[in-house]
C-alpha cells in the first residue's frame, strides 16, 4: 500500500500541472461551445464576432500566465503593423506559446494564427477552440491567405520533434524544413524570430530512448509524456524582423546574414532564433537559478 501510494503521488507530482493545462483547454472549448450555442453564433471562427468570447479566453490564460510563471513579453514593437511570419523555439508543452497570443490578444487585440502538427487535429472535443483561435494545419496556400488577410501567422519548424527530443542544451531541430522561408518569399513577409526564456525548465521530456524516437518517426506521434510545471520565471523576446528582400532566394533567407554597427547581427531564420537563446537562456538550463528568477524583482 505504500509503494502504491507513493508511486501515485509522484506519478501526481510529475504530471499534475500537465493534466491541469490539458483540462483547462478542454474546459476552454467547452466554454466556447456554449457560447455559440446560447449566442447562436454561425459566424466564421475567425471573424470579429467571436473577439468578445476571444477576450475572455486569452484574460483566462493571460492571469494563469501572470500567477504561475510571472509572465512577461518583450519586443512586441519588432511585430510589423501588416503580415508576417514568426519562427519559434518549440518547449515540451508550447504553453509559452497560447501566453504569448494571449498578451498580444488583449494588448493589440491582433490574431496570430498558428501552424500546427496533424497530430493535433486529431484530438478529440477541440475543433471549435482551434477555429477560434486560428490554429491551421499550415499548408502553402492556407499560409498565403492568411497572410494576404493581414495576419500574422507563426511556425515552429522544429515542431513535435523538437518538443520531444531537445533538452535543456536548448538544441533547435529544425532539420531541413525551409518551407516557411518559401511562403515568406512568395508573400513579401518579413519572418521575425521569437524564444520564451526558461521555457524548458518550466516542462521536461525524459530522456531521448532509441525506442521512443523510432516510434516518433514511424508514426509521427508524441508517445513520451511531458512532465513538470515548475513556476519558473518565463520571459518571450520577439527579435528584429529579417526584412523581405526580392533579390534572396528561399536558401539564401535561410542562410543570410549581414552586418549592423559593430555587431554581427544574424538575420538566418535559424541562427536568429539561436541568438535569442544565447542572449537570454542560461545554458544548459537550470530549474534552480529559473525558479530563483521568478521572484528576483531587480531583474526585468
Amino acid at each position: 500500500v505504500v509503494i502504491i501510494s507513493l508511486t501515485i503521488s509522484a506519478i501526481l507530482f510529475f504530471f499534475m500541472v500537465p493534466l491541469t493545462i490539458l483540462f483547462f483547454i478542454y474546459l476552454t472549448n467547452i466554454l466556447l461551445l456554449i457560447y455559440q450555442r446560447n449566442g447562436e453564433v454561425k459566424a466564421d471562427p475567425l471573424s470579429d464576432v467571436w473577439d468578445s468570447a476571444r477576450k475572455t479566453i486569452a484574460s483566462f490564460w493571460d492571469i494563469y500566465a501572470r500567477i504561475w510563471h510571472g509572465y512577461e513579453l518583450h519586443g512586441v514593437e519588432n511585430l510589423p503593423e501588416g503580415p508576417g511570419i514568426l519562427v519559434y523555439y518549440h518547449g515540451a508543452i508550447p504553453i509559452d506559446y497560447l501566453y504569448f497570443l494571449s498578451r498580444l490578444f488583449l494588448w493589440k487585440k491582433r490574431l496570430c494564427l498558428s501552424v500546427a502538427d496533424h497530430f493535433v487535429f486529431r484530438l478529440p472535443g477541440l475543433k471549435l477552440l482551434l477555429e477560434v483561435t486560428g490554429i491551421m494545419l499550415g499548408t502553402r496556400e492556407e499560409c498565403l491567405i492568411a497572410l494576404k488577410n493581414g495576419h500574422l501567422v507563426s511556425v515552429s519548424p522544429g515542431g513535435v520533434r523538437e518538443a520531444l527530443f531537445s533538452d535543456e542544451s536548448y538544441q533547435l531541430m529544425w532539420g531541413n524544413r525551409k518551407g516557411f522561408a518559401q511562403v515568406a518569399l512568395d508573400a513579401k513577409v518579413p519572418i521575425i524570430p521569437m524564444y520564451t526564456q526558461n521555457v524548458r525548465e518550466g516542462y521536461r521530456m525524459f530522456k531521448e530512448r532509441r525506442f521512443f524516437r523510432q516510434l516518433y518517426e514511424s508514426t509521427r506521434l508524441p508517445f513520451t509524456p511531458p512532465y513538470g510545471g515548475l513556476p519558473v520565471k518565463f520571459r518571450t523576446y520577439i527579435g528584429e524582423p529579417i526584412p523581405y528582400d526580392p533579390n534572396i532566394t528561399t536558401e539564401e533567407l535561410v542562410e543570410k546574414q549581414v552586418y549592423k554597427g559593430d555587431f554581427l547581427f544574424s538575420f538566418q531564420a535559424k541562427t536568429a532564433v539561436q541568438a535569442l537563446i544565447s542572449k537570454h537562456q542560461t545554458i544548459p538550463g537550470n530549474i534552480w537559478k529559473a525558479l530563483l528568477e521568478r521572484f528576483d524583482k531587480r531583474r526585468k
